[in-house]
């Protein structure tokens, strides 16, 4: 594989396309990781600035919260922090196994799931859902169906917060990533979502929008 973290992604995303399994190559990059053979081209060692800024000014107050795609975990660690009791999942058990480690005292429910065939209790379950760059780390073809489940994790009167690269802005070599259009962003606004925002953040290198059921 590359030295390139960018492009050991797409080579190790390609071969998983070819052999037709869209999220395959998630586990094996996070067991080399692990494993100190490969480096997260996404890894951060904080929350999404952006998530702790909205987080300020919406404590949880008990609300549960799911966080799509956790990763290293540092974005359900700050929801659970401002008093929302929280889940998370990823389809990576690497992943997983790592965060626990990483945070051994944890509060948040941490489990191995895939996007495309989420847990049936996951349905119209949680106040607040969190979507941060893990849908355009999938191809266009299963997109339309990652959207309709992540929607459909908003339970009534709750809300869905997506934060994404800004296509029109930001040009980027053939994923992974391959950044949403504005159209299919528009589209988590289905089966009772409504968009209520969509904000250029970061000087618009970002997307950040927020739906309501």
């Amino acid at each position: 594989m590359s030295h390139d973290p960018d492009e050991d992604a797409r080579a190790r995303a390609g071969q998983a396309l070819a052999a037709g399994d869209p999220t395959g190559w998630f586990e094996p990059l996070y067991a080399d990781v692990e494993a100190g053979a490969a480096v997260l081209p996404w890894a951060r060692t904080e929350a999404a600035p952006d998530l702790a800024t909205w987080v300020a000014t919406h404590p949880g107050g008990g609300a549960r919260a799911l966080v799509v795609g956790c990763g290293m975990g540092y974005d359900a660690e700050l929801l659970a922090e401002a008093g929302y009791q929280t889940s998370a999942f990823d389809v990576s058990p690497s992943a997983i196994k790592a965060v626990l480690n990483r945070f051994p005292d944890t509060v948040v429910s941490y489990r191995t799931a895939d996007l495309l065939e989420p847990p049936a209790e996951y349905f119209h379950a949680f106040d607040l859902v969190f979507e941060y760059l893990t849908v355009q780390s999938m191809p266009r073809d299963v997109r339309p169906a990652a959207i309709a489940a992540i929607g459909g994790f908003v339970a009534p009167g709750g809300r869905l917060l997506v934060g994404t690269t800004n296509a029109e802005q930001v040009d980027l070599p053939t994923g992974p990533p391959w950044l949403l259009d504005r159209a299919e962003l528009d589209s988590f606004a289905r089966d009772g979502l409504t968009l209520d925002s969509v904000t250029p953040i970061r000087n618009d290198q970002l997307w950040w929008a927020e739906f309501a059921r």
